[in-house]
């Protein structure tokens, strides 16, 4: 009788390196170069409009127009245009900031407050008529802000509130697209028995609402007070129609004023840009301050 010999088997080990879960799969390295490059585009295309902005606001008059435009000067003027922004005609542009912080702050507010309401009360109750009054709010989104300005214009005439700060805040507390989305991510995220176990241990509607229905819509609230406080922030043809009183200006409309000067007074191009570089600051600070709502938000629902 002859043995054979047979070979041991042996198992690859795993090196170090590739130990853990692969998370290369289903990538390629041509779609990675084409998605970064694609977002370098988007990011650029954002970005270099705040960068020229930034480099005009540093230049006087002369250089605006006879040095590149993506360039400094070689006077560097940003805090003598500042000043001159600030301190011109009695301090008018601070005047604007506050009434553009009002509209938009409380504006806001309220508007993601209502629409916060609105939207988890027509997912929550069950009622007669819900899914028409949801529609009917719905088609609000469709109608453009420029459609309803002359209307709202005529209506607050009568009323006496025209050129007056009720007449841009009224208007800017209406979100139907934030009810919109509250009420999508209401029925996604709060939980129907959360809400049956609160009211067995005696709490009322109110207060449901206010301790567990906006703690969980607090990523979606994020989202339309973003929303609103750029958009009113942003706003032109609604104070152009409601205003006439130049102390009530928010930015855009003061903005646009000295910008249609600069025929006749070069200099305004020097304050025009200046304001407008200070204009932007709002909105950047809340952007990068809100963004960790974001962040967590997209995690909700996730595999744990």
């Amino acid at each position: 009788m002859t043995a054979t010999a047979t070979k041991p088997t042996t198992t690859p080990v795993r090196s170090k390196a590739s130990a853990g879960p692969d998370r290369t799969a289903g990538r390629r390295r041509s779609s990675t170069v084409i998605v970064t490059a694609l977002l370098v585009v988007v990011a650029l295309y954002f970005l270099i409009p705040v960068y020229w902005v930034f480099v005009a606001s540093t230049k006087s008059t002369a250089d605006l127009f006879s040095t590149n435009g993506f360039w400094f000067a070689p006077t560097f003027s940003l805090w003598e245009n500042i000043g001159r922004v600030l301190s011109y005609d009695n301090g008018i542009f601070g005047r604007w900031f506050l009434n553009s912080a009002i509209y938009a702050g409380v504006g806001s507010l309220m508007a993601t407050y209502f629409a916060a309401a609105g939207g988890y009360a027509l997912a929550k109750y069950e009622f007669r008529g819900r899914n028409l009054v949801f529609g009917t709010i719905l088609g609000g989104v469709l109608v453009p802000g420029t459609a309803t300005a002359l209307p709202l214009f005529l209506l607050f005439s009568q009323m006496g509130l025209a050129n007056t700060y009720w007449s841009v805040l009224l208007p800017s507390l209406v979100s139907p697209f934030g009810l919109f989305l509250c009420r999508i991510y209401a029925q996604a995220t709060v939980d129907t028995s959360l809400i049956e176990a609160a009211r067995i241990d005696g709490a009322g509607e109110l207060r449901i609402f206010h301790t567990i229905g906006l703690k969980v819509l607090t990523p979606a609230l994020v989202t339309v007070f973003l929303f609103q406080l750029v958009g009113i922030w942003n706003n032109y043809f609604l104070p152009l129609v409601m205003l006439s009183d130049s102390e009530l200006y928010p930015i855009t409309l003061g903005l646009n004023n000295w910008l249609s000067q600069v025929d006749r007074l070069p200099e305004f191009y020097e304050l025009t840009t200046g304001g407008v570089l200070l204009s932007i600051i709002p909105l950047s600070i809340a952007m990068v301050v809100l963004q960790r709502f974001w962040r967590g938000g997209l995690t909700e629902g996730a595999v744990k």
